[in-house]
């Protein structure tokens, strides 16, 4: 087969949501990255489309290759596999999200910052999502991942790990020992339980935008309870 893109050694290129711009760039990338940068994008456009149209489990990487008409060896060097193509939209949108985190003022609330990180993310990650592929077919493939159980295994596993990175910024801001103080990670587990719920509800009803899924989200955080949206800790100010 004839590579009609750039086929440059790309060892981990591709694989991090950061190389997708997210966090910004202090200059533009040179021709050669570029390059790079459209080859992993075609590809993950079109293991996407595939995949919301025929299925997950149906569709092959020769088939994701042959609709870039790039070799099986140029796929593996931008992502380990069917799985880490599929999710790595849900990767960008959680550094999205983190990065958010960080960037609250110190005096908020732990709960409250959690809930303007993740109603900001959902403000503004459509642009960060457009600039890898359309934001429609984004919003199919998170549908496609609540219903297709080996990638919904999968990401619970990854927002684990998630969970965990957040908490334990939490309890930076709080001044607190995660390990000692388990109200970081109750926190966070609550907070968790809440995206998962709405996740769910969302990929279950008609409309699909990322107007309802943020609106779903607002209301169901604004349901927790008092306890945990008060300040614990005694860092100072």
């Amino acid at each position: 087969m004839t590579e009609t893109v750039d086929t440059a050694d790309t060892a981990g290129t591709g694989r991090t949501p950061d190389a997708a711009g997210t966090a910004g760039r202090a200059q533009r990338p040179g021709l050669r990255e570029r390059k790079k940068q459209r080859t992993r994008d075609a590809l993950l456009r079109a293991a996407l489309e595939l995949f919301t149209t025929q299925g997950y489990e149906r569709t092959t990487v020769d088939e994701i290759t042959e609709a870039v008409d790039v070799s099986q060896r140029t796929f593996f060097r931008y992502f380990a596999g069917k799985e880490d193509v599929a999710l790595f939209l849900q990767r960008l949108a959680e550094s999205h999200f983190i990065a958010a985190v960080r960037e609250r003022p110190p005096h908020e609330p732990p709960l409250e910052a959690l809930r303007r990180a993740v109603l900001e993310s959902w403000d503004t990650i459509g642009e960060a999502i457009e600039e890898v592929v359309p934001i429609e077919l984004h919003m199919r493939t998170y549908r496609l991942i609540e219903s297709t159980p080996a990638l919904l295994a999968a990401h619970l596993r990854r927002s684990e790990e998630t969970e965990e990175e957040i908490a334990r910024l939490i309890a930076g801001r709080e001044g607190l020992d995660v390990d000692a103080d388990p109200r970081p990670r109750i926190a966070v587990a609550v907070f968790g339980g809440v995206m998962r719920v709405t996740g769910r509800l969302w990929g279950a009803g008609e409309d699909t935008s990322v107007e309802a899924i943020r609106e779903l989200t607002a209301t169901y955080l604004d349901h927790v309870g008092p306890a945990l949206a008060e300040k614990w800790g005694t860092a100072p100010r």
